[in-house]
């Protein structure tokens, strides 16, 4: 009898740290949503806004394993089912907007293009490493580990980008990039949707 008091006492502590991870990393990416949508927009940068949309598919993420911590494997399936939709959505719009800038090409502000994607850098290493302890306690909690492992390889390849900008003062840098990052998030999409799948 005490073993299993202890084993539900130590279940409750995992959940209440996985609870408490979750939060922290939702705020970030929902600050870092904003900083970069707004800079990204300003610097008439197609990589660093698709970027931050990614970071809004991250948060909405976070938020629906939030909802879903301590329920039934089907909720948690369900769940990461509807995250997969979101990263789908978020690859449709970065793909929307691609489009319209190969018709409309603007250079955009390489410093500002490679100081926020450094920032982001920074604040997606962090959630990443919150997140590692937790990425095989369940199917949902892998799947918001994998979005972070994600941003790391986006935002890399936005400072990448700002580089190629500077030097050649030309926007296709920046376009290729938001292209990546659109294969990435669908990419990422997809293994989720297969394992959600096998256990809804």
């Amino acid at each position: 009898m005490s073993d299993c008091c202890n084993h539900g006492h130590e279940l409750d502590e995992l959940a209440q740290k996985q609870r408490k991870v979750l939060w922290v990393v939702l705020i970030i990416n929902a600050i870092m949503f904003g900083v970069e949508l707004v800079s990204g927009l300003r610097s008439r940068s197609l990589a660093l806004t698709s970027d931050s949309l990614d970071m809004l598919g991250d948060a909405m993420a976070y938020g629906s394993s939030l909802y879903v911590l301590n329920r039934s494997d089907r909720a948690q399936a369900r769940a990461a089912l509807f995250k997969s939709g979101l990263m789908f959505l978020s690859a449709i719009a970065i793909f929307g907007r691609a489009i319209y800038q190969l018709w409309h090409p603007d250079l955009p502000t390489p410093g500002v293009m490679g100081a926020i994607a450094l920032l982001a850098l920074l604040a997606n290493i962090f959630c990443l490493v919150a997140l590692t302890r937790h990425r095989n306690d369940n199917l949902n909690l892998q799947s918001v580990w994998l979005c972070s492992r994600n941003d790391l390889i986006n935002n890399t390849s936005v400072i990448i980008a700002a580089i190629l900008v500077a030097l050649f003062s030309s926007p296709w840098p920046d376009f290729a990039v938001g292209i990546l990052v659109t294969f990435i998030v669908a990419r990422s999409a997809g293994r989720v949707l297969r394992q959600a799948w096998d256990q809804a």
